[in-house]
């Protein structure tokens, strides 16, 4: 059984609703979570937020945290995943955020790099990742990262 069908089973087994906010993963983390049949038991909605300024008005980002850490940033995965969970009322978020490349990397933040943000009613943690691969590799192991924190936090 896949990561999707697996969490969206744990989370309609314990009543758990889900949300995510994505950047660099263009939709795909809610796309694959939807694909399960039954999965509006449990998944309220995402929000795809790759502008600034979609991250500030649809996310409540504010905008200290992208001046100062930028929007690839655990900072900014974190408040991502904390505003679509209050705005939906979600008990779980996941927020991706990074660069897929094949441009738009620095020795700081190299092509590759994606912050990952998970919001419950116990507070929001966050790490990242280092993906390797083209553009679309990066996007795919993106989503099956934030599919298997979400599933983490769904079995407790």
């Amino acid at each position: 059984m896949n990561l999707e069908s697996r969490l969206v089973g744990a989370c309609v087994a314990r009543g758990v609703t889900l949300a995510t906010a994505e950047s660099c993963t263009g939709g795909l983390v809610a796309a694959r979570i939807t694909a399960v049949p039954g999965s509006s038991a449990a998944f309220l909605g995402g929000v795809v937020s790759y502008a600034n300024a979609a991250k500030m008005a649809l996310l409540d980002v504010p905008q200290s945290v992208l001046d100062q850490a930028g929007a690839v940033s655990e900072a900014c995965a974190a408040a991502m995943a904390d505003g679509v969970r209050q705005r939906l009322n979600a008990d779980l978020a996941v927020a991706v955020t990074g660069i897929a490349g094949p441009t738009g990397g620095t020795p700081e933040k190299p092509i590759g790099l994606v912050c990952f943000g998970l919001a419950a009613a116990d507070g929001v943690r966050t790490e990242h990742r280092i993906f390797t691969g083209d553009r679309e590799a990066v996007r795919l192991q993106a989503t099956e990262h934030a599919l298997a924190l979400l599933l983490g936090a769904a079995n407790g």
